[in-house]
């Protein structure tokens, strides 16, 4: 087992509420980014006019920790379109960071650590029972698949989001919940 450190957003009172039964999705994420202070930055920025920003509902460092930016009874803003019926979850990892959109960063080379993988395996379990309605589990790749012309080079166009990416163990974690992967 594990504990969550609860460590809300400033603006999560802002977000909009929802019963927790509407919930029936689990995104998983990664940041992209080097560490998860990086990650608390970036989710701190606001970026919306109702005063809220782009964020998960939790973050899985490398250590295994697991923290609660946004409740799962607040909408995030963490995936285009699907953001209503669920929730969130970001592992800690470089990703395509710093170039996330140039035509020579569009491999992910850092793996997942066990300690992440166990913890989501946990975090996934409890949810389950926390959120009545769940079923379903995605990629955030799978369900962004809009492509941007590259930053180095207009002329090509690479994804916008590939998270978690070719390293995240879908078969690995599929095999320990009874949740369905969402493919649009």
């Amino acid at each position: 087992m594990f504990a969550r450190i609860v460590d809300p957003l400033p603006y999560e009172d802002k977000l909009e509420a929802r019963p927790l039964d509407r919930i029936d999705l689990v995104v998983i994420h990664c940041t992209e980014l080097p560490d998860l202070a990086m990650a608390r930055e970036y989710g701190e920025r606001i970026l919306h006019a109702s005063g809220t920003g782009n964020s998960g509902h939790y973050y899985v460092d490398r250590d295994g920790s697991v923290h609660v930016y946004v409740r799962p009874e607040r909408v995030a803003h963490h995936v285009r379109g699907y953001n209503p019926r669920s929730v969130g979850i970001e592992l800690v990892n470089t990703g395509r960071y710093p170039n996330w959109l140039a035509t020579g960063s569009q491999t992910m080379q850092e793996p997942y650590t066990a300690a992440q993988l166990a913890s989501l395996d946990a975090l996934l379990a409890d949810l389950q029972r926390e959120l009545p309605g769940l079923r379903f589990i995605a990629g955030h790749e799978d369900l962004d698949t809009a492509c941007e012309p590259a930053s180095d080079d207009p002329d090509v166009l690479v994804r916008r989001k590939m998270d978690p990416g070719p390293l995240f163990p879908w078969d690995a974690v599929l095999r320990t919940t009874t949740l369905r992967r969402l493919l649009p």
